[in-house]
């Protein structure tokens, strides 16, 4: 009896090992060059597709204004290899995006008498909601460690609201936050 039951553990572990892994946790690692920061949650569905959440939060500045916020990335998966199940392989991945972001202008608007700047401060939220697609490649490791480089079209559309300016006529340009954009990342995660 004790055998058995050594046999049947044996094998219990040795097939819990060999099961693929469900859920994947990542990182975008070229976030932080743009100050921000970019992570995800992958689940399986089934052998062919899957669900994934992204968070995006960020702190930049581009000139004299600062850029900061969040920004939540829903993305559904088809992966198209017939040799290796979701989580693996190339995917398509339709995805829509909401952003709630603050900008802060900072700049000098004049001089008093004795020479010494004056500061101003203007504030804006900018609110977009959008989406695209991405193609991409998704490696798993050992069971445990994933690599995932995607890019893709995306689209941005939304409206600034000025809450605060120093003049009373204060506007702010959304830049490369709304309209037509690239959507890229490679993460780094583990699969589990």
């Amino acid at each position: 009896m004790k055998k058995i039951l050594l046999a049947a553990t044996i094998v219990a572990a040795t097939s819990a090992s060999a099961v693929a892994q469900n859920n994947v946790v990542k990182v975008n690692i070229l976030s932080p060059i743009v100050k921000t920061g970019s992570f995800f949650y992958e689940h399986k569905l089934n052998a062919s597709s899957s669900l994934q959440i992204g968070g995006l939060f960020t702190s930049a500045k581009i000139e004299d204004t600062k850029i900061s916020g969040f920004a939540l990335t829903p993305e559904y998966r088809f992966y198209l290899s017939e040799r290796t199940p979701a989580p693996e392989g190339f995917y398509v991945g339709p995805f829509v995006r909401y952003q709630n972001l603050t900008l802060k202008s900072t700049y000098t608007d004049s001089y008093n008498s004795t020479g010494t700047p004056t500061t101003q401060t203007d504030e804006a939220s900018l609110n977009t909601f959008g989406g695209g697609v991405v193609v991409g490649r998704q490696w798993i490791f050992k069971d445990t460690f994933s690599l995932d480089i995607f890019l893709g079209p995306s689209y941005n559309g939304g409206s600034i609201e000025v809450k605060s300016t120093s003049n009373g006529n204060g506007t702010f340009d959304a830049g490369p936050l709304t309209g037509f954009g690239v959507r890229t990342g490679i993460t780094f995660g583990l699969a589990f």
